[in-house]
């Protein structure tokens, strides 16, 4: 019997032992199709093996084991041997080859007539920006980005220059829905980002297209594995460019200087005031924290395909007790009830909780010989009461005495529902219901305090405010949309079709209200306490704070507007044998705004080469001509309903003992008002060169806008279309990659963008916008800077009366000597010009990668070139006497000792009138960002059932190489106003470290 067993077990040993090496598993690819024929290698075994017809394969090799799968045309493959082995591989396609969003669909970037640039989602998941449009900087050519560094601020965004007087943002549309923000998107749960620029893909957007479109989609589940996405990033922000202010000594020096200019005696109080007081350093949140966490779970069958994500994130600001907190969720699902029938459902909520927002401004302006607090009477000090006690106040007390006194909250909900028929084999129709929920509410309360003043040696209530109070906003904001689009694409022979119609509402709806409430009149106890005060506790911060707000001071005002848009649309996409390609749209839109459809088209061509017979080439892998043309529109203006004005107050008549007030309409009827409208153009081509390694794009671009909005006050008041801006200028983008060995990649990219912005006209030769320092007026750049030329500074009496006569000023030796442009013998304010130009001449980026084995390193340059931007801050005042740029101590002092800063003196104000004494040079180069990451290894992650491990640091803004006085060169704005210094806020460098793990 023991032999038997023996010899029994002797025979299936071996079965069992190769049972257990035998790996089984399925190959699909990410929309579960299954892959027959790829190739399958055990590498520490080396056997190989091959899928079938079902993708079902087996091959010898230990658990544990590193497994390699093969396709020509797909990416290779290496993962962890484990029982069952189901794995997915993604077609190895080039750019040109990708599929990317044009609106209302898809298409490859290979049939596409103009520029639309396609960002992948892991390049913004990464970065320290709680908003994707930040981390876009300098990453595509012809999109300026220009970063706020407040917590919780969205940046400026313009695509190929500043095309209107009312609205610049593009368009941003996230999975399908139109929004103005983006910032409830989670840069984690982005799959992809697609930004549109030419004619051909814009004007289909109608009304809505003229400054551009960003397409966001978000990610979806692919088929396979359950998997789980851990993200998170911890950091600090702190202050770089701080600009150089004088400290006290120095100070004291050119204020003493200021006061024997002026004929006064020295400064009485330095006894009283002698500190040497950084207000920027006092205020300044140093290594500010910034975290930001990310969970995704996603699952996909052949029936239903998951994703939910979920982000917090928290932000501390560059000034103390500013904290910007944020959570996100996404929920996307997809579910394919029959072969021809598909629904889903796409929901983002927002919660953020919104900092009350200070500046730098104050800290700057503030005398530094002053100390902030006074430790022996525990109170904070006022300034001097010529030093700004009035017009700048403490900026110390600003931020603690109001510490979480603002209250602002904003909830957002942004969904969409979708059925996709199919039928006829070449029919889809699409069915799409949107809607976007805006909640703002917030809540502040005004406190009242008590400030020392050394001068009169008193206690006085900080600003002469004895009143506490309190305001209440609320605003609500709902835009619903619905889209019914039919999409027929058909192959026959060389021929490759593609038609879509379709139509589409939007409807919006304002409404917001908001009020104040004060104290009653102060009533003190016997310990000196106002028994009246609205308690400092967030549980009476109402409008009806019973008992103790006034009635008699409550004030509310209340906002509403709704508006709607219906629009059918169209488009062709047509190649012929891959080679001629054929691109056309048309809109209709119809607003409630108007009274009058407007029609919007674009028509776009191109001519793939390389694929023609005569095309022989050892280098070139690939070459298309491309140009394309088309109106889009800019449904923007001053105010809603433009041709359909509300009445206001005007002149009363007595009745009798009656005084009857009349009411007149607000401006003049024009029933042919149209939107502004862009005829843009677009020529370019695009290589590929040295199998594949080498890509360039180079594009022509020019955009006309026409009809401009313009709103006329002079004896009449009316809107009118007229006028024309102009933006045109080139793109060139350039990449190589190269695989220099097995584990060991490069690639290096760059852009440049070309801006060469004009007026040509707007109602007439004397029609002008003028917004502070900036004018915006025919033959010159939108928003240029205004003022007189500085030719340099009166040196002595006698160049004086060797100058042209100044009628704008009192002034003497030692002033600013302003150019006489127009040449007429004397200044005047007709010789006010152009003295700058906030649109840089280019705009560029520049980065780099490496990946040698587990480690890969990554670089991103960033900067712009040719723009001027304006110095709103550290020019002195008239009415109190603010801390000096440290520029002054060079001042002129006598003949020769400068000619460019002029004596220290405030008084008449003629050395701060608008000149080019305040344009600095524009021009920068930052460091963008800085990564350095390490993968792990798959067999040591597998010990612990982790499929992914990254960790990284990441720096960004660590340097920048810039030319003016100012925390940062860059600066936005609205349309007709950007590029101005107010000193307010720096964009904060930021070092952070992360971590990316998948199970």
């Amino acid at each position: 019997m023991r032999k038997n067993l023996l010899i029994i077990t002797m025979l299936i040993l071996p079965l069992l032992i190769y049972s257990q090496n035998l790996i089984k598993g399925k190959i699909t690819d990410e929309f579960g199709n299954s892959m027959l024929g790829v190739t399958i290698h055990s590498i520490s075994s080396n056997k190989y093996s091959t899928s079938d017809f079902d993708g079902n394969f087996e091959i010898e090799a230990q658990i544990g084991e590193e497994i390699s799968f093969t396709m020509v045309g797909m990416k290779e493959l290496v993962v962890v041997a484990k029982n069952p082995l189901n794995v997915i591989m993604q077609e190895d396609i080039t750019q040109l080859e990708s599929v990317v969003m044009i609106g209302y669909g898809v298409a490859k970037k290979r049939d596409l007539t103009g520029s639309i640039v396609s960002i992948k989602g892991e390049e913004v998941a990464d970065k320290p920006n709680n908003n994707v449009l930040s981390s876009l900087q300098g990453k595509v050519a012809g999109l300026t980005v220009v970063n706020s560094g407040q917590p919780g601020q969205e940046p400026d965004v313009r695509i190929r220059g500043t095309i209107s007087l009312y609205q610049t943002k593009p368009l941003y549309v996230i999975d399908g829905i139109f929004s103005e923000t983006m910032d409830f998107v989670n840069p984690n749960d982005v799959n992809s980002i697609e930004v549109l620029k030419d004619p051909s893909s814009l004007s289909v957007f109608g009304a809505r297209g003229a400054n551009g479109v960003i397409l966001v989609t978000t990610k979806r589940a692919r088929s396979g594995e359950t998997q789980i996405n851990y993200n998170s990033t911890v950091g600090f922000k702190n202050i770089t460019g701080k600009p150089d202010m004088t400290n006290g000594e120095e100070f004291k020096y050119l204020y003493d200087m200021q006061r024997a200019n002026q004929s006064a005696s020295p400064y009485p109080y330095y006894n009283l005031y002698n500190a040497n007081t950084d207000w920027v350093d006092e205020i300044a949140n140093d290594n500010a924290l910034f975290y930001n966490h990310n969970i995704s779970f996603n699952n996909a069958t052949d029936k239903n395909s998951f994703y939910a994500g979920f982000g917090y994130s928290s932000e501390e600001g560059l000034i103390k007790n500013e904290l910007y907190k944020k959570f996100t969720a996404t929920l996307n699902d997809e579910l394919q009830v029959t072969d021809f029938l598909k629904m889903g459902v796409n929901v983002t909520f927002l919660d953020a909780r919104l900092p009350r927002l200070g500046g730098f401004n104050n800290a700057l302006n503030t005398t530094p010989l002053v100390e902030p607090f006074n430790s022996e009477l525990g109170v904070y000090n006022q300034l001097p009461s010529d030093m700004g006690a009035a017009q700048l106040g403490n900026a110390v007390l600003e931020i603690e005495g109001k510490k979480g006194t603002q209250l602002n909250r904003d909830t957002k909900i942004v969904g969409n529902v979708f059925a996709e028929f199919t039928f006829l084999r070449n029919f889809k129709f699409k069915g799409s219901y949107m809607a976007n929920l805006d909640f703002n509410r917030g809540r502040g309360y005004l406190p009242v305090f008590n400030v020392y003043a050394a001068e009169t040696d008193e206690f006085t209530p900080y600003s002469g405010n004895v009143l506490t109070k309190v305001n209440q906003y609320t605003n609500y904001k709902q835009n619903l949309q619905q889209d019914y689009t039919l999409t027929y694409q058909k192959e026959f022979g060389q021929h490759n079709i593609t038609l879509l119609i379709g139509n589409t509402r939007y409807d919006e709806y304002f409404s917001a209200m908001s009020g104040t409430v004060s104290q009653y009149a102060p009533s003190y106890n016997d310990e000196g306490i106002d028994t009246n005060q609205i308690p400092n506790n967030p549980r009476w911060w109402y409008l009806n704070v019973f008992p103790y707000g006034d009635p008699e001071t409550r004030f509310s005002n209340s906002s509403q507007w709704d508006r709607a848009t219906m629009s059918y649309l169209g488009r062709i996409l047509y190649n012929y044998d891959g080679k001629y390609i054929l691109n056309a749209s048309f809109r209709n839109d119809d607003s409630s705004e108007l009274r009058k459809a407007q029609n919007f088209w674009a028509v776009g061509a191109a001519w793939e080469i390389s694929k023609e017979g005569f095309f022989n080439s050892k280098f070139i892998n690939f070459l298309k001509l491309k140009g394309s043309m088309g109106e889009q529109g800019n449904q923007f203006t001053s105010l809603n309903y433009p041709t359909y004005p509300l009445y206001v107050p005007g002149q009363s008549a007595v009745f009798g003992e009656d005084l009857v007030p009349a009411y007149i309409l607000a401006f003049r009827v024009n029933p042919n008002l149209v939107w502004e409208t862009v005829l843009s153009k677009e020529v370019g081509f695009e290589l590929a060169a040295f199998d594949n390694r080498l890509s360039f794009e180079a594009n022509y671009y020019n955009k006309a806008t026409k009809n401009l909005l313009n709103f006329v006050d002079r004896d009449d008041r009316f809107y009118f279309n007229s006028g024309e801006i102009i933006n045109k200028g080139l793109e060139f983008v350039v990449s190589w990659k190269n695989k220099v060995r097995d584990g060991f990649d490069y690639s290096v990219s760059a852009n440049l963008t070309t801006i060469n912005n004009e007026v040509v006209s707007l109602f007439d030769e004397n029609y002008e916008i003028i917004n502070g320092p900036n004018k915006t007026y025919a033959g010159n750049p939108v928003a240029s800077f205004y003022g007189y030329e500085v030719e340099g500074v009166y040196q002595s009496y006698a160049d004086i009366l060797n100058s042209p006569i100044s009628t704008v000023g009192d002034y003497t030796v030692g002033d600013l000597k302003y150019r006489d442009v127009n040449g007429d013998g004397q200044i005047t304010p007709a010789d006010r010009t152009t003295i700058g130009n906030p649109t840089p001449d280019f705009t560029y980026g520049f980065s780099g990668n490496v990946t040698y084995n587990k480690w890969s390193f990554g670089i991103d340059f960033q900067g712009v070139y040719g723009n001027e931007v304006f110095r709103a801050w550290g020019n002195g005042s008239s009415f109190a006497q603010f801390n000096y740029r440290s520029d002054r101590l060079g001042a002129w002092t006598g003949p020769g000792t400068s000619n460019w800063e002029p004596r220290v003196y405030d008084g008449s104000g003629y050395n701060r009138l608008n000149s080019s004494y305040m344009v600095e040079d524009g021009s920068y180069l930052r460091l963008r960002n800085v990564q350095i990451a390490y993968n792990f290894d798959s067999e040591f992650l597998h010990k612990m059932s982790i499929k992914n491990l990254k960790i990284f640091i990441n720096a960004q803004n660590i340097v920048t190489w810039k030319n003016n006085s100012g925390f940062t060169p860059e600066f936005g704005g609205g349309p007709t106003s950007f590029g101005v210094d107010n000193g307010s806020y720096p964009v904060p460098a930021i070092t952070t470290l992360g971590l990316n793990v998948t199970f």
